[in-house]
This record gives C-alpha cells, structure tokens and sequence, in this order.
C-alpha cells in the first residue's frame, strides 16, 4: 500500500513536466547517508531537464550499513527538485537550492540542501520513522544527512 502511495505521488510530481519538451539525463550515484546511522548509497538517477531554472531529478538506490554489528541493506527512492533563477552570471548555474524527499521501507525525510552543478550534493531533513522495529532493532528516525556524487552516464563513455 504504501509503495502505491509513493508512486502515485512522484507520477503526480512528474505529469507537471510533461507539457514542455524534456531532456532526461541518467546518472549513477554514490554517497553517505546518516539517519540514526551510518549508511553508504549506490544507486542510479534520472534528471529530467526542460530549462536551468528548474531541475527534476529521481532516483532509486540501496542503502548500505551496519545496525547493531549486523550488516543490513535497504531500498530507497527519491525525489527532488533543483532551483536556480539567478540571470547574467559569468559561470551560468554552477550551484542550485534542492528540496525534496526519500523513502525506504524504513522511514521518510523530506530534505532540503544545495548542489554543486547538480553533481554534488549536501543535504538535510529530518526522518520520521515508518516502522518502530526499524533495522536490525534500531529505529530509524531523527536527524538526515546526506553527501552525494552524481556521475552523468555520458562521462563514462
């Protein structure tokens, strides 16, 4: 049920791009994620891009940890929005405000930070706890922090 949920609301999120033309960009990703824990992120990302100004990006990835000495993975997807209406700068949009959300099975943070060329990215929120067990008998709620690295797929080749 709760899937259903998260779906419909990113399809609600996305159906406001699709009245203009959108370039969708894939990126991998990899980072550090904190919520009550320590976690390392791999995972994968669509940016879906129609002007600078305004930047949508999803993603989904796995959460890797140690809670209480046992090593544990999660999944988590996301959703963002990158914000930059800054006009006539030498280096045009090298940073953006983000805001946005990620869920696991776990919990959910809605998050805010910013982003350096919508490749690196420093952000916080807070976690609300979906489930009291949480993982390995840690609850997972609290202060979120998360550094990422997106890295284009075209870079690669």
């Amino acid at each position: 049920m709760k899937s259903r949920l998260y779906t419909i609301i990113l399809l609600i999120a996305f159906c406001g791009l699709t009245k203009a033309q959108v370039t969708v960009h894939k990126m991998l990703n990899v980072g550090y994620t904190y919520q009550n824990q320590s976690f390392g992120e791999v995972g994968g990302k669509l940016l879906f891009l129609s002007n600078d100004d305004v930047i949508f990006r999803t993603g989904v990835s796995a959460l890797m940890g140690s809670a209480n000495q046992k090593f544990a993975i999660m999944p988590k997807v996301q959703a963002d929005f990158l914000l930059n209406f800054e006009k006539n700068v030498d280096f045009y949009h090298s940073y953006y405000f983000v805001t946005g959300a990620e869920a696991t099975n776990k919990y959910i943070a809605p998050k805010v930070g910013f982003s350096l060329f919508g490749i690196v990215d420093l952000m916080g929120g807070y976690g609300f706890s979906l489930d009291k067990d949480g993982i390995n008998g840690k609850e997972l709620k609290g202060l979120n922090i998360n550094f990422t690295i997106n890295i284009p797929l075209v870079l690669i080749k």
